[in-house]
């Protein structure tokens, strides 16, 4: 006889880092997702200067639920968002917890609050799949060195991008991303009906200040 697959729903505790107090003042919230094989309190450090400019911004990382060790069976360890196995029931997960993270944070927050949300590498897609399902409405949506998954619903991916800018970031030099597959991500969204914002700086698979400098002044403007 075969063995038949089932699921069982239990609690467990997420973690996330946090930069900035979130209150009535607050004005912008940038929730930031990392991507595969990172932790979220060295995916944070990039964004510091946000919060250090502006005490009225919050910087928000939350980190995959399923942590493991980046060589062997010890040694570094990272995180990711999920994997093929039983991806389904993940990314419902996953999904939950940002929803209920960000509806505790934002509740804290200014009514008008302003929130950008940028996904690295695998967590674009991640935050992607999340603001197709999130209760508000993001001032933008940056997909940095990752891409909008392809598998999504086309009904519902178009609702989504139509209203939200979204900005495509990329290195030069990106051993992962090439400009084929940023050119095909591109046609990709306009057949979504949506015309991103690319931006490209001199770099590898990482993050760069000076874009989000850029992205930065154009939320506050």
């Amino acid at each position: 006889m075969a063995a038949q697959e089932h699921h069982l729903r239990v609690q467990r505790t997420a973690r996330y880092y946090q930069l900035g107090t979130p209150g009535p003042t607050t004005r912008r919230v940038w929730v930031v997702c990392h991507g595969y094989g990172q932790l979220a309190a060295y995916f944070i450090r990039h964004f510091a200067f946000l919060t250090e400019d502006d005490p009225n911004t919050v910087v928000l990382a939350p980190e995959g639920l399923s942590r493991f060790y980046l060589q062997g069976t010890n040694g570094r360890v990272g995180s990711t968002w999920m994997t093929r196995e039983d991806r389904l029931t993940e990314i419902e997960d996953y999904v939950a917890y940002l929803n209920q993270l960000s509806d505790t944070i934002l509740a804290q927050c200014a009514p008008d609050a302003q929130v950008l949300v940028l996904g690295f590498s695998q967590g674009a897609a991640t935050v992607s799949r999340w603001l197709a399902h999130a209760p508000f409405r993001a001032a933008r949506l940056v997909l940095w060195a990752g891409a909008f998954p392809p598998d999504m619903d086309l009904s519902v991916a178009a609702r989504l991008l139509r209203q939200v800018p979204v900005t495509l970031v990329c290195g030069t030099q990106d051993e992962y991303v090439t400009d084929e597959a940023v050119a095909q991500q591109q046609e990709a969204l306009h057949g979504l009906g949506v015309e991103p914002e690319i931006i490209w700086f001199e770099g590898r698979h990482q993050l760069d200040r000076v874009v989000l400098q850029q992205l930065r002044e154009a939320l506050e403007h």
